[in-house]
Formats: structure tokens, sequence, C-alpha cells
């Protein structure tokens, strides 16, 4: 089986700062579909979480320097949140991810690196 990791990217303070409580149940009624269909489809989540307030965060830039608070200014989309997925149907998982997106979410679907790809 491979693995990926699924990126939730968009405004994630949104869900925080201007979505209803309705509007956030039923966001998170989405997510827990989402999980729903891919045990159907016989995907396996093997860890994620969900991420809290952008302002919460700490960067560093490139190459080092002085830790700041909050993220990049120049950032537009965040991370907010994220799955690690074992499959061997990546058009499946793909379908699935569907589910995320109809709640003006973006989402990113990347192969994780194996280590037997790494030099030695």
């Amino acid at each position: 089986m491979a693995d990926y990791t699924v990126l939730i990217v968009g405004d994630a303070d949104r869900w925080w700062t201007s979505m209803s409580l309705a509007e956030r149940k039923d966001g998170y009624a989405q997510y827990e579909r989402f999980g729903e269909a891919l045990a159907a489809g016989g995907h396996r989540i093997v860890g994620g979480a969900e991420l809290t307030r952008s302002s919460q965060s700490r960067s560093i830039p490139a190459g080092g320097g002085p830790v700041t608070e909050g993220p990049y200014a120049e950032t537009a989309e965040q991370v907010g949140g994220y799955y690690q997925i074992e499959t061997d149907d990546l058009d499946g998982l793909l379908e699935c991810c569907q589910i995320i997106a109809e709640t003006g979410d973006g989402v990113e679907v990347r192969p994780n690196v194996d280590p037997a790809d790494r030099p030695s």
C-alpha cells in the first residue's frame, strides 16, 4: 500500500471567525462523511489532525532566523489540517476528497516519500 498526505488548504481561520455554529456543525458532518467514505473505499486513515487558528502558529524563515508569531504575512491560504492515508487506490482517494472540497476548503494530495527511496 502507498501512503499519502491529504492537506486541507484555504482560509482555515474562517471556521473560527466567520462561520456560524450551524455552518461549523454542517462542515464537521462533511468531514465525518469523508471518514466514512474512506473506510467504505478500503482506504485507511493512519494519522492526521485539525490545526488551530493561524494566529497561534509560529514561523521560522527559510535559512533560519528569528521566530515570529502567526503565519507569513504574504500567505493567503494555509493548511488547516491533514490526514495520513494508506491506500492502493489513488483515484478512489481523490474521489473521497471531493467531499472535503464541498466544504469550501481546497485539498492537496501528495504521496509520502518511501524511506527506501532516500539516499543511504
